[in-house]
């Protein structure tokens, strides 16, 4: 039990969320950029908007200036009253206005002391670029100016019609335009920030913070079947997103029960695999001293006797081994292959003349980067494989056990193979899964397993590299170390 509480506790910190941070919501960030993003398109329409505005109140103070000089030119003897005067200036809010008519250009009405004109603006040439420009610089320069302001009259009474008047009128008419568009942008903006808040929250949010305390809660329990989420029928991202999370959330439940009576069964195991192995230990000390007797049955069967008990030890040697948490962290450091090649051989009795031939054809100077104790399980697992296949009912000629080795590009290349057998279609599917990857009557795969574990850990792999009627050959891949260090 407690290889699965710890199994547990690595799903929940995997899945678990970090603890919560304080800041702006998704709601709130939501909220707030399109308030900004409104606002930024209203800026870029009040631009050109302030700039159109000035140009028509100017056009407006121009025909209020025609008609009054049309008023003027209808005096008798063009001479007007001095308070007339004043008044049709001050209703048309100007200083001065000039007419052209055939090409005489004739001012009709006038303050006694005209000022001095600060800017010059002529409407009939203006781009809206320069029209732009003028209305910021409206905004930007002092009060008191007095500008002069020329235009195609609207009336068509003369060629072309021109007025002096102070800009201070105008400014003031443009700050209360901007800020009457700046009060209406926030109003346009809090609305829309607004319903774009809610939907996004209905749509949006709501169901990210039910899929995000759904994952938590479940992380708190995995294997609490409540607590997998009930899809809702929505059928866009999120609908699909929370259908994946469902049945993901199934999977790991099932998968969390199924390592947990592995555990439990693991842990029996293992004890009872601890306690046969003595008895087993003790029965071939007993079969040992059989061997002795001269009796012709008991020197027949004592061999037999004797194998199986060696079989039944090894099995409970490599589930054992295998049951172990974890293989330590290889060691690497420069191994010669072919002496570590040689002394596998000669732990398993090979060669054995007239029946297992064994050759190791790898280079004097081949150096290997890799821990010579695991690579050394590797190789011996790897022979006494193919011992045990030559000796099988499947073997028909002398056997052959070889031993290979060289350098390609980055890493090491080893190749054990033989010339049994060769491995059944059947096997070749879960070749590498122990319990499932036998290659042979009474074997478990856990060599095999092993074998690739510990491979793996050196960053390198290992497959089956050829098989048939003329052997089987597996071919091992070592990358040389991170440091790059090799000999």
């Amino acid at each position: 039990m407690t290889l699965t509480s710890n199994a547990i506790d690595r799903v929940a910190q995997m899945t678990s969320a970090p603890a919560p941070r304080r800041g702006l919501g998704i709601s709130a960030k939501l909220l707030l950029l399109t308030l900004g993003f409104v606002m930024l398109a209203e800026v870029l329409i009040f631009v050109p908007s302030i700039a159109n505005f000035r140009v028509n109140w100017l056009k407006e103070r121009l025909q209020s200036a025609e008609i009054a000089a049309l008023a003027a030119e209808a005096a008798p003897d063009g001479k007007l009253p001095e308070m007339l005067r004043q008044e049709l200036l001050n209703a048309a809010q100007v200083r001065g206005i000039a007419v052209k008519r055939h090409d005489r250009r004739q001012l009709v009405l006038a303050a006694e002391m005209p000022p001095d004109i600060d800017q010059h603006y002529d409407l009939r040439t203006a781009s809206v670029w320069t029209k732009i420009m003028d209305a910021l610089a409206t905004f930007i320069h002092r009060d008191g100016r007095i500008v002069r302001v020329i235009d195609q009259p609207a009336m068509g009474t003369s060629e072309m019609i021109e007025v002096v008047m102070a800009e201070q009128p105008l400014r003031q008419a443009m700050v209360r335009y901007g800020l009457g568009i700046l009060g209406l942008s926030l109003i346009i903006s809090g609305i829309t920030a607004g319903l774009v808040y809610l939907a996004l929250n209905w749509l949006l949010v709501r169901p990210m913070r039910r899929i995000t305390q759904n994952v938590v809660d479940f992380a708190a329990n995995p294997e609490d079947a409540r607590r997998i989420i009930t899809p809702s029928p929505r059928t866009d991202e999120l609908g699909r997103a929370e259908m994946a999370l469902a049945g993901m959330q199934r999977e790991l439940r099932d998968m969390l029960q199924q390592k947990t009576h592995l555990a439990a069964l693991g842990l029996a195991v293992s004890k009872i695999n601890h306690d046969l192995r003595n008895i087993l230990a003790s029965a071939q000390l007993i079969s040992d001293r059989l061997g002795t007797v001269k009796d012709p049955t008991v020197q027949r069967t004592t061999p037999k006797l004797i194998a199986s008990l060696d079989r039944a030890i090894r099995l409970c040697q490599d589930t054992l081994q295998y049951g172990k948490a974890s293989e330590p962290v290889p060691q690497r450091a420069p191994v010669v292959l072919r002496r570590l090649a040689e002394e596998v051989g000669e732990s398993l009795g090979l060669p054995r003349p007239g029946l297992i031939e064994f050759s190791v054809a790898v280079p004097v100077d081949l150096t290997v980067h890799a821990d010579p104790d695991q690579l050394y399980r590797v190789l011996g697992n790897l022979c006494r494989n193919a011992m045990q296949v030559l000796d099988g009912p499947g073997a028909t000629r002398p056997g052959a056990v070889t031993v290979r080795g060289f350098r390609n590009g980055s890493g090491t290349i080893i190749e054990v193979g033989d010339n049994g057998p060769g491995i059944p279609q059947r096997a070749q599917a879960n070749l590498f899964v122990p319990f499932q990857g036998g290659t042979r009557p009474g074997g478990t795969g856990l060599g095999l397993a092993i074998v690739q574990e510990l491979i793996r850990a050196h960053g390198g792999n290992i497959t089956l590299a050829r098989t048939g009627d003329d052997g089987a050959t597996f071919r091992i891949e070592i990358p040389d170390d991170v440091t790059g260090q090799r000999v």
